[in-house]
């Protein structure tokens, strides 16, 4: 549940002035990368999950082991943003097959299914309040338009999170029959077949 609050190598050899008789070289990591999630990166993920949610809800969307389930069912259908190799922010999805989001599918991963289930969108807590929230999901939604087969993309939120996803191009479902206890959640759908939304900064 989307209830965000407020494969290639990322290493670079750069070579340097040769120094005396040894030539040095070092290791550099690039500024800003974007790319899918694997299970090596579940624990800085879950940590980050952790301290924006708990705090707030006392609730995690997805727990360590989920987040290392999905990250290995479904990697392709998670995206990363990191700064100088440090994860910043993350969407995970999974495959969904039926028209509405059930309980089910909090935990299920459908393979070869039109639908992504985005399940959350966090922040790490020193990056927040810089707009790098709806860039994330500007860039991911962009990204599942390039994958076969694809589309809409579904997720339930909380009431104060609906402005944020209608500026970003979803349509307002109505309640959601995913529940959690104390919490309730509005259903968003984004169809990938129209028109991309302009990339704005909402302080998230």
């Amino acid at each position: 549940m989307s209830r965000h609050p407020t494969g290639s190598s990322p290493f670079l050899e750069t070579p340097v002035q040769a120094v005396g008789p040894l030539r040095k070289r070092r290791h550099t990591l690039p500024a800003s990368e974007f790319r899918n999630l694997t299970p090596q990166d579940a624990v800085s993920v879950f940590e980050i999950e952790r301290e924006a949610f708990i705090s707030v809800s006392g609730e995690c969307p997805l727990t360590l082991e989920e987040v290392l389930h999905f990250t290995g069912r479904c990697p392709e259908l998670s995206l990363g943003w990191f700064e100088e190799g440090q994860l910043v922010a993350f969407v995970i999805g999974s495959g969904w097959d039926r028209e509405r989001l059930s309980q089910e599918a909090l935990t299920l991963h459908v393979a070869d299914s039109p639908t992504v289930h985005i399940h959350v969108l966090s922040v790490h807590r020193r990056c927040r309040q810089q707009g790098k929230g709806s860039i994330l999901l500007w860039r991911y939604l962009q990204y599942l338009r390039r994958i076969p087969g694809l589309r809409r993309a579904l997720l339930v939120c909380e009431d104060f999170l609906v402005p944020f996803y209608l500026r970003a191009g979803f349509k307002e479902k109505g309640p959601s029959a995913v529940s959690v206890p104390n919490l309730r959640f509005r259903e968003m759908e984004y169809l990938l077949g129209g028109q991309a939304y302009a990339r704005r900064n909402s302080g998230c």
